[in-house]
């Protein structure tokens, strides 16, 4: 290979890895920017956005919007959902063995967007048992994998966020306040896992941990009715989720 067929192969991988950064950013930033958003958050030269851009453009993987904003494509639904399934073998004995030994329903939760997606679940077998669809989107401010996962994000990223979902109430036990939810996030930081206490489902509770070093933010959960997601449980349950984490962590790479 000669020294200019060397630097031409460089500059194929770094445009690889630039147009993948792009597409990350913005599906941090919700799915929609515009070109000077992305340059700004990305570091690039505009020049180099627009050509990245244009390019996953003709690809299909972004589209323009009448703002003249870009948005998230529906070329990438396919790798989404290929990728969900992927995910949901990974993770299935994980979560059987959490359900082996801690008798209630486990999940595996991703942040899609703005959006909570659930990709896997192994039910409890308890006759009366919390049971999630995969596949289910729910917003993030409401679920112990939510807080999970956005405890690990900036705090100004999260106040975006929360800015485009908005803080819905679906009990009365819901979250509405941006302050509150804040330190929420700080205690879940510091302990390492999040709780939802009836706070999208009255009598339902769930703890859940973030999985590490996951290649995107992802949780596990175990999650019942709250007469058996007692305080007891949940202290059993805290260190094998995050046992279970850092497995599953392994097995993605």
């Amino acid at each position: 290979m000669t020294e200019q067929d060397s630097a031409k192969g460089r500059g194929g991988v770094q445009s690889i890895e630039r147009a993948f950064a792009l597409l990350e950013t913005m599906a941090d930033a919700g799915g929609m920017m515009g070109l000077s958003q992305l340059a700004t958050e990305s570091g690039l030269p505009l020049p180099t956005i627009h050509r990245l851009v244009r390019t996953l453009v003709d690809l299909g993987y972004l589209h323009q919007e009448p703002s003249r904003q870009y948005a998230l494509g529906p070329k990438l639904i396919k790798l989404g959902e290929t990728s969900a399934r992927m995910l949901s073998l990974t993770a299935r004995p994980h979560l059987t063995r959490l359900v082996d030994e801690l008798g209630e329903s486990a999940n595996m939760a991703m942040l899609d967007g703005d959006r909570i997606v659930y990709v896997a679940q192994v039910p409890s077998r308890h006759s009366v048992r919390m049971f999630t669809e995969v596949g289910r989107r729910v917003l993030p401010h409401c679920t112990a994998v939510g807080k999970a996962m956005l405890a690990g994000m900036p705090p100004e990223r999260v106040r975006e966020l929360l800015q485009r979902t908005g803080m819905p109430r679906y009990t009365d036990h819901t979250v509405t306040d941006p302050a509150e939810f804040a330190r929420q996030l700080e205690v879940t930081a510091r302990t390492g896992f999040a709780m939802d206490d009836g706070e999208q489902e009255l009598g339902v509770r769930c703890v859940a941990v973030a999985v590490p070093e996951a290649p995107a933010r992802l949780a596990i959960s175990i999650s019942g009715p709250a007469g058996r997601m007692t305080e007891e449980l949940i202290d059993r349950a805290v260190p094998l989720l995050s046992e279970v984490g850092r497995k599953v962590s392994a097995d993605l790479r």
